[in-house]
């Protein structure tokens, strides 16, 4: 052999196994991605894209001559087109991709949607993951939290609206239900102004300000709402619970219709680990109606975790104003704790006393909870942190 031939078949040789070395880094990255990409979360199913069966394809190749520089190119397939959260999800898989320590790596993603039996087949799993009402069994981390008054006007639903933005600002995975099938205000208060996604019949609740969200406000005025008129709307609470994937929230409120009617009962028998709490004004027409609306839980197996009197005062050059007059927070407490102590074993606290506000009703029209500032952040006022203050109390009362 001359040398010349010599030489040329160290090069093919050579160059063999560089293209062996790099057909096995490119493998190595692939695999290693995919991985990666068991770290995305779908926001509103709560699982990985892997585990959903969302990633399709993983395929990576050199960069050009760049050295240790390659191209991923990743399909995935999203469970809807125009899922409302696709953007959030093609930045997590950026995100991952972007942070891989071992390679320069630049990302070609494709995104697609499921087909119709692909997607059947997935939510005939998580329905079967979930089993009907999740949270209407022992051991549930869940804290269910039933928002309840004996009367109209006395700012119950912005109570919940506002206490379940300090729950999610504070870290909690929090989620609402809008129990009050007439007088729905939730969707305007936390300003969901879109439509839950619906895959095959379950639907995903609106996220707003980090609260996952359910109303049948949010089907008013459309074919949809056809489904919840007539006998279904009896069962309404039920639907909410069993139709609609709400993952594993660590908090749940249900802003409850006024008064003592089916709805609590409803409540009570869909959701016996719930704990009421009671929402009432200072004066006497409207105090002793609320003790009515603690007292369900006499009939029902039901917890009461405490009452708020909101309205309790108005703050005028640095004089507080009782405008409603004062003690009714604090008589409802009582008077449960008189007629309930022995049936619960505890007293009934006064949770809070919160004061008249404009801003509240203002803000809370706009769509965003008092308690936080624009930017989605516990806003620096009394107020907020006095619902801060009440998460505290409610989260420390028992362990779940």
């Amino acid at each position: 052999m001359t040398d010349a031939s010599q030489a040329v078949g160290d090069v093919e040789q050579s160059l063999s196994a560089h293209n062996d070395s790099l057909h096995e880094q490119e493998g190595r990255i692939a695999r290693e991605i995919y991985a990666r990409m068991t770290g995305v979360i779908d926001p509103e199913l709560g699982r990985s894209i892997t585990d959903l069966g969302m990633v399709t394809g993983v395929e990576v190749s050199a960069h050009d001559e760049d050295i240790n520089t390659f191209d991923v190119h990743l399909s995935i397939e999203l469970t809807v087109p125009g899922c409302p959260l696709s953007d959030v999800i093609r930045e997590r898989i950026e995100q991952a991709v972007a942070t891989y320590p071992d390679a320069t790596l630049y990302l070609d993603l494709h995104v697609g949607s499921m087909g119709e039996e692909k997607l059947g087949h997935l939510v005939a799993e998580l329905k079967a993951a979930r089993r009907e009402n999740p949270f209407h069994k022992k051991g549930v981390k869940t804290r269910i939290f039933a928002i309840a008054s004996g009367k109209g006007g006395v700012g119950k639903s912005s109570v919940a609206a506002n206490l379940a933005a300090a729950f999610a600002v504070k870290g909690y995975d929090t989620a609402v239900i809008d129990a009050d099938i007439y007088g729905f205000s939730m969707p305007k208060l936390l300003g969901a102004d879109s439509q839950p996604t619906n895959l095959n019949g379950m639907l995903m609740p609106v996220e707003t300000w980090g609260i996952k969200v359910m109303s049948i406000g949010m089907f008013a005025g459309s074919d949809q709402a056809i489904l919840w008129r007539g006998p279904r709307l009896q069962r309404s609470l039920e639907q909410f619970l069993s139709d609609v994937w709400w993952g594993d929230p660590d908090v749940l409120l249900i802003d409850m219709a006024p008064g003592t009617g089916d709805m609590a009962i409803s409540v009570a028998q869909a959701l016996p680990n719930a704990e009421l709490i009671v929402v009432t004004t200072p004066q006497p027409s409207a105090s002793d109606i609320a003790v009515r609306a603690g007292l369900v839980a006499l009939q029902v197996p039901m917890d009461v975790a405490g009452v708020v009197e909101n309205m309790s005062y108005f703050e005028h050059n640095g004089e507080r104003l009782h405008i409603f007059g004062e003690g009714g927070g604090q008589r409802v407490a009582e008077q449960l704790t008189r007629q309930l102590h022995d049936k619960l074993g505890h007293d009934i606290p006064l949770l809070a006393q919160l004061p008249l506000e404009t801003n509240l009703r203002e803000t809370g029209e706009n769509g965003r909870p008092v308690v936080l500032d624009a930017d989605g952040n516990l806003a620096e006022t009394s107020l907020a942190q006095q619902f801060s203050d009440m998460v505290d109390k409610l989260m420390s009362m028992r362990e779940v």
